[in-house]
Formats: structure tokens, sequence, C-alpha cells
């Protein structure tokens, strides 16, 4: 009997596992194909781990080696969950002997119900400096929904 009060004690002051779940957004318009997936744990932070994203850019207005564009974590300077909002900050800068190219995607949502649904919009902020002289920037925005556990 005594272990028995003894474990209960133990138990009640035992604070509750970390949980992870995940994140995800799946969007394809007449603009772009947006596709993320990632865990996120629970706790310390909420970090995520497994973190992968894919852009594809479905425009002309942006040069074809510019159109595809895959995310990992170290592309993910900011991020934002909790049970109202899940916002999501990616970059993607090339790293070669070309002029400054560069890939922003901005989603900022907002839960749509209690089911972990967000809604809301996504900006795709293209810059191609491959013609000296002739700054490209190409801009791109739309609605996405994204899913949240």
């Amino acid at each position: 009997m005594r272990l028995l009060v003894v474990l209960a004690v133990l138990m009640a002051g035992t604070p509750p596992a970390a949980a992870s779940g995940g994140l995800w957004c799946q969007l394809e318009d007449k603009q772009v194909r947006i596709s993320i997936e990632s865990g996120v744990t629970r706790g310390m932070g909420g970090p995520v781990f497994n973190f992968r994203g894919k852009l594809e850019i479905l425009t002309k207005a942006v040069a074809e080696a510019m159109r595809v564009v895959e995310f990992g974590e170290d592309n993910l300077p900011q991020y934002w969950l909790d049970n109202r909002a899940l916002k999501l900050h990616l970059y993607h800068e090339w790293q070669d002997d070309k002029p400054f190219r560069s890939v922003d995607l901005v989603i900022e949502t907002q839960a749509a119900d209690d089911e972990g649904t967000y809604g809301g919009s996504y900006a795709v902020n293209v810059f191609d400096d491959a013609t000296p002289g002739d700054d490209k920037e190409t801009k791109l925005s739309g609605e996405i929904s994204c899913g949240a556990e």
C-alpha cells in the first residue's frame, strides 16, 4: 500500500511529456505551387524538425532558373505557431558567381477553427539582378490554407 501511495505522489508531480506534432501548407493556384511539411515540438519554443518546403513559380515573368526553390530548416529564419496564428518566413538566396538573386516566401494565417486549420495569405517576392542596371522584382500573392496539430 505504501508503494502505491509513493507512486501516486511521484506521478502527480511529474510534468506531462512534451509532445510533437506537425504543420503543413499545400497550395496550387495560377501563380505558384507551395508544399510545406514539418514536425514541430511543444515546449522549449516549439522548434521545427524535418522541415522541408518547395515553391514552384508558374509565371513566365520569373527566370526559369529561379522557378523551383526547395527550402530546408536553414531557409526558415522566422516562424510563429500558436493556437491563433501560423506564420512562416522562408528565404532562399543563390550562392553562385551570378548577380544577386533571392526568393522570399511569407505565409500569414489565422486559425479558422479548433481543428488545427489556418487560413490566410502568401506573398512571394523574387529579386533577380541578372542584368546589371536592370534589377527585376516580381511580386506574387494569394490565399493559402495550412494545418497544424
